[in-house]
């Protein structure tokens, strides 16, 4: 995305302070926060956990960046990166993991569209690299395994916060600049010369922070999005904060979002755009736009 506002952390701590806000229950966050030690990592706009492996997390880059699919630790540590061929950043904005079939896979979002123009987007499936042996930095290519082109059904619409549930087989995508956010799905299985797909509208959602904070610009706009791999639980960020919404069982994700979520504290990064569930369910962790961005991680 292009930059319009940044939440300085020194601002927005400052402006918190007289606010009272609380952990989500169950959450806490960690007194470690690690940067990413790669320095191709600028604008990290999407992040996922390995479902081959939780220590490590894969990480894209906004609009305008290569192709790739950055490597990382928990403890920050640069791991290497993966050209992935066929596919095109016009402007990568989220980043999921999850299994088909057991095999594991990773969804690039490319769905950010600042002055909702785009005919249409595209999402990127691509069989998730094998990992690299200890201390070996990966490197090298991978082919897109589909790409599912599509269209909102009301028209365009920028995005930036796309998630995968794969116990029932869906896209998630919530919009970002619309009030409130609205709220699509699309199917993952896809068979066939499918054409351009129509992403169905089915609910909205709220991630409004507390009143004190409200004047911020562009503050309660979704810019990430996960599920858990059960599928209970969707984690929102916004440049404030974290916000979380279970689901029950037989719950449509629709009923999830319209209910009021937990909300975590403010996150304190300048420009927070990319969040990811571990793949036990027990840890979320966020990342900012901006080279060296700290690993701010939720545990239960």
């Amino acid at each position: 995305m292009v930059t319009r506002f940044i939440i300085l952390p020194a601002m927005l701590g400052a402006l918190c302070s007289s606010v009272a806000v609380a952990e989500a229950p169950g959450f806490e966050r960690a007194a470690d926060a690690p940067t990413l030690k790669s320095s191709a990592i600028a604008e990290a706009s999407g992040l996922a956990t390995s479902s081959r492996n939780q220590r490590f997390l894969w990480i894209i880059n906004d609009s305008g960046a290569e192709p790739f699919l950055h490597l990382t630790e928990r403890s920050g540590a640069d791991r290497g990166k993966m050209n992935v061929t066929g596919a095109r950043n016009i402007d990568w904005e989220d980043l999921a993991s999850f299994k088909l079939d057991e095999d594991p896979y990773l969804l690039i979002a490319d769905v950010g569209d600042n002055n909702s123009v785009r005919d249409f987007c595209t999402l990127y499936l691509v069989r998730e690299p094998t990992l690299p042996e200890d201390d070996a930095i990966m490197d090298g290519g991978t082919g897109v395994f589909h790409a599912i082109h599509f269209r909102y059904e009301d028209g365009p619409r920028d995005c930036e916060a796309v998630a995968v549930d794969p116990v029932n087989g869906k896209i998630l995508l919530i919009s970002k600049r619309t009030k409130p956010p609205v709220l699509y799905e699309l199917p993952l299985k896809i068979s066939g010369n499918h054409g351009i797909l129509t992403a169905k509208k089915t609910g909205e959602t709220s991630v409004v922070p507390p009143p004190a904070m409200r004047f911020l610009p562009y503050i309660d706009q979704p810019t990430g999005l996960d599920v858990s791999e059960d599928s209970s639980l969707a984690t929102v960020v916004t440049y404030y904060g974290v916000f979380l919404f279970p689901r029950n069982a037989d719950e449509s994700w629709a009923a999830a979002f319209a209910k009021a979520p937990q909300m975590f504290g403010p996150h304190g990064l300048p420009q927070a755009e990319s969040v990811a569930f571990s793949k036990a369910g027990t840890e979320i962790f966020v990342v900012s736009e901006g080279s060296g961005s700290p690993l701010v991680r939720y545990g239960r």
